[in-house]
């Protein structure tokens, strides 16, 4: 994780980076808004808060949404009916308000704001969600604050895909694999190395991906940060092990190659495998281990009703 001076260089950093990726994003991680995409974030508020109906939340609010991956796919699967999203990148945001027109979900509210700094009336949510932004915020005392002023007395925080301090130590050993055993990858796939990012120097502010990840935690550390900010009933708990292992192991591989150039059955084979292995991970490993050891981390937490 990149050490940066202040939260302002942080958020400039962020805001620089996203604004730029924005347009390529959902591309390049795979997000999906089918059957898959809303299986995916189901499985994930399962683990947390068991089986929910449908319309569980009548207003939500996610946090640093990015292109809409998480809260688009809960809206879809009935979980929540009026949605509000906030993130720093305007870009991100403008990406997301053309997915949720493509879906025809309404109503979605789009707004520019940090998290530690949300411009939204007290009390008013009766969720507050996010993926894989925690990570990236400098400060995370004011924004679990935040979180606590919006949300209505008994309401819910749920936040998904946060690198574990612990998974993302030994998720560089099949990165480095893979950079390792690329060539050979390649060969025999008879495919010829991409001209990005490991062919030549990246430039502009896409140069900053790099430095937009600040944190990774412990899940004791992370349950203490929100029972600081005055939450209750806060679980903590890991997600993927062999699924992330052999996502990232292919994902290397993958980026030193032309994309037109790897085979489908290659890209059926990775698909598939990643998605067989969090079914082996959410059934055999994650009810078994230390959340400590996995990749992400799953935190959710109530704001208690006043006496």
């Amino acid at each position: 994780m990149q050490a940066l001076r202040s939260s302002e260089q942080i958020r400039n950093v962020n805001t620089r980076y996203h604004d730029v990726a924005a347009a390529g994003y959902d591309e390049k991680w795979g997000i999906d808004f089918g059957a898959t995409g809303r299986g995916q974030v189901l499985g994930k508020v399962r683990k947390l808060l068991g089986d929910v109906p449908g319309e569980q939340f009548q207003s939500a609010v996610e946090v640093g949404a990015g292109t809409g991956y998480f809260g688009l796919n809960l809206m879809r699967a009935g979980l929540i009916r009026e949605l509000t999203c906030t993130d720093i990148s305007s870009g991100m945001l403008s990406a997301l308000s053309a997915n949720a027109d493509r879906l025809e979900l309404t109503p979605v509210t789009t707004v520019q704001a940090a998290a530690e700094s949300l411009p939204l009336p007290d009390a008013s949510f009766d969720l507050v969600l996010g993926h894989a932004v925690l990570h990236h915020l400098p400060d995370l005392g004011a924004a679990f604050s935040e979180f606590f002023r919006v949300l209505r007395p008994g309401g819910t925080i749920l936040f998904a895909g946060e690198p574990s301090l612990v998974g993302d130590r030994v998720a560089r050993v099949p990165k480095r694999a893979s950079r390792a055993l690329a060539p050979l990858w390649r060969l025999g796939l008879g495919a010829t190395a991409a001209q990005t990012q490991h062919t030549r120097p990246r430039s502009g502010d896409h140069q900053l991906e790099g430095e937009v990840d600040i944190h990774a935690f412990s899940p004791g550390a992370l349950a203490r940060l929100v029972q600081r900010a005055g939450f209750t009933a806060v679980a903590v708990r890991g997600e993927e092990l062999l699924a992330n292992w052999f996502g990232w192991f292919n994902r290397g591989l993958e980026a030193t190659a032309d994309p037109d150039a790897i085979p489908m059955w290659w890209r059926q084979y990775a698909f598939r495998g990643y998605l067989w292995l969090q079914v082996l991970d959410r059934h055999l490993l994650e009810p078994r281990l230390p959340p400590a050891i996995f990749y992400n981390l799953l935190l959710s937490a109530r704001r208690p009703l006043e006496a």
